[in-house]
C-alpha cells in the first residue's frame, strides 16, 4: 500500500516509529528514570512554561473565551507541581509491558503466553488543557508507546514549551529523542495524523463532542474512543437528605469544567427534601433548568427543554427532573446520557441492585460524587481520559490500556 502523502506529520510519524521500535524493549528503570527526569525538569523551568501560558490565556481572553474554558487553559505553579507530581507517582505504578494475561502448556508440549506489548506510537488529539501534554506523555512512555501530541491552537504556546522540557529531560535521561513530539497546531494536521495508517498504530481524542465525532467519523487509523460527560445523579426517595445534599454539591461544583462533573440531577417523587436541595443548588450559584414539578419547588428554576438533557454544560448550569422511581431515572439517562459517569444516592438495597444492573456506563457510582472517575481517584494514576467505548478499554485509559498483547509460542522443535 502506497504511503499516505503527510507534508506536516509525515517526518515526526516516521520519527516516532523508529523511536517506538526502541521504546518497546526498554527495562522498566529507563522509562521510570526519564520519568522523573522529566518531572523535576518541569519544576525546574516553571516559570518559563507560565510564561508561554499567560501569553495563551491572554490570547484566548482577547478572543472571548468563556470562563469555564480559561480554567482548563490556566496553569499556575501549583499546578505545574501537580503535573509533575503526576509524572512520579506513575514511577510507582507497576510497568505493564511483559505481563502475562494468561499462560497454559497445551496438550502437545507447546508453552503458550498471551503478554503484554506497547501499541506502538500512540496519536492524541485534544482541546486546551494543557496539562494532557504532560500525562499523555508519561503515561505513552511508562507503557513504551511513542507519542504524537496534537494540543489545541489555543494551548499551543504552553504545549510547547511542556514538550520542550519533557523531550529534553527524557533524551538526557538516555530515550529516543522522539519519544515525544508534539504536532502543529495547524488545522489540517489532525486531518494528516487520522489518515497515518502504517504509521500511526492508534489515535486517541479527548475534547468535546465535535472533536470526538470528527475523529471518530474520518480516521483511517484505529480510535479508542473518549466521550463526553453528560454525567448524572439520581437521588433516590431512601437517600439521607444531608449526604444527598454534599453529594450533589460537590458533583456539580467541585469543578465544573471537567468531564466528571455531574450535569442532570434525577429526583424521585418521593424524596422528601427537594425544596431544600435545590435552594442548596442555587445557594451555590447553580442555575437550573428544571421540569414542571421542580420549577414548582424553587421559583429560581428556569424552563427546562430537550436540549438541556442533552447539553454537557461545563458551567455552573445543571439540569433537574423530577422521576417516578429508579427505572424513570434509568430510562431518562439511556436518552440522554453519554456512557460516562452515573450516580445513585440510595439507602435501599434493592433500589441501588436495579440501578447498578440497568444502567450502561464506564462507571456506576454509589453514594459517592461522579468527581470520582478519574484515573488518579482510581489509583491508576494519570490517565489520558475516560473511555466510553466497549472495546479495548472503558473507563479511565491508564497504564495497561496503552497495551496490546503478542502470544509467545515457545515449542521444541514442534511441527504441525
Amino acid at each position: 500500500m502506497p504511503e499516505v502523502e503527510l507534508p506536516l506529520i509525515g517526518d515526526a510519524a516516521r520519527r516516532a516509529r523508529t523511536a517506538a521500535r526502541v521504546l518497546r524493549t526498554l527495562p522498566t528503570a529507563a522509562k521510570d528514570g526519564a520519568l522523573l527526569a522529566m518531572a523535576d525538569a518541569l519544576v525546574a523551568h516553571t516559570d518559563d512554561v507560565l510564561a508561554a501560558n499567560a501569553a495563551d490565556v491572554e490570547a484566548a481572553r482577547d478572543g472571548g473565551t468563556p470562563d469555564a474554558m480559561l480554567d482548563r487553559l490556566r496553569l499556575d505553579a501549583d499546578r505545574v507541581a501537580g503535573v509533575a507530581e503526576a509524572l512520579r507517582q506513575l514511577v510507582a505504578l507497576p510497568d505493564p509491558v511483559g505481563d502475562v494475561v494468561r499462560g497454559s502448556t497445551l496438550e502437545n508440549g507447546l508453552q503458550l503466553r498471551q503478554v503484554r506489548v506497547p501499541l506502538g506510537v500512540v496519536g492524541i488529539v485534544y482541546e486546551a488543557r494543557p496539562n494532557v501534554t504532560v500525562d499523555a506523555a508519561g503515561l505513552c512512555l511508562k507503557s513504551g508507546n511513542a507519542a504524537l501530541l496534537r494540543g489545541s491552537a489555543s494551548a499551543y504556546r504552553t504545549n510547547v514549551a511542556l514538550v520542550q522540557v519533557l523531550s529534553e529531560a527524557a533524551a538526557k535521561a538516555g530515550l529516543p529523542a522522539d519519544s515525544v513530539q508534539l504536532l502543529p497546531a495547524e488545522r489540517a494536521s489532525v486531518g494528516e495524523l487520522l489518515n497515518a495508517r502504517g504509521l500511526v498504530d492508534v489515535v486517541i481524542p479527548r475534547g468535546g463532542a465535535e472533536l470526538i465525532q470528527r475523529v471518530v467519523r474520518e480516521s483511517t487509523v484505529p480510535v479508542i474512543e473518549t466521550g463526553v460527560g453528560n454525567c448524572h445523579v439520581y437521588v433516590d426517595a431512601s437517600a439521607d437528605p444531608a449526604m444527598a445534599e454534599a453529594v450533589v454539591l460537590n458533583a456539580k461544583t467541585h469543578r465544573v469544567s471537567v468531564c466528571n462533573s455531574a450535569e442532570t440531577l434525577l429526583v424521585h417523587r418521593d424524596y422528601p427534601q427537594l425544596d431544600r436541595l435545590l435552594a442548596a443548588l442555587v445557594e451555590a450559584g447553580v442555575t437550573l433548568h428544571g421540569d414542571d414539578t421542580t420549577r414548582t419547588a424553587h421559583d429560581a428554576v428556569v424552563p427546562a427543554t430537550d436540549e438541556d438533557w442533552a447539553t454537557e454544560y461545563l458551567s455552573m448550569d445543571m439540569a433537574v427532573r423530577v422521576v417516578d422511581d429508579v427505572d424513570a431515572a434509568l430510562d431518562h439517562i439511556a436518552a440522554w446520557g453519554s456512557g460516562h459517569s452515573e450516580a445513585i444516592l440510595a439507602d435501599s438495597a434493592a433500589a441501588i441492585s436495579v440501578f447498578v444492573a440497568g444502567v450502561d456506563a464506564a462507571a456506576v457510582l454509589v453514594n459517592a460524587s461522579t468527581r470520582f472517575t478519574d484515573g488518579g481517584e482510581f489509583g491508576f494514576g494519570a490517565e489520558i481520559g475516560i473511555s466510553t467505548q466497549k472495546l479495548h478499554a472503558r473507563g479511565p485509559l491508564g497504564l495497561p490500556e496503552l497495551t496490546s498483547t503478542t502470544y509467545v509460542v515457545t515449542g521444541s522443535g514442534h511441527t504441525r
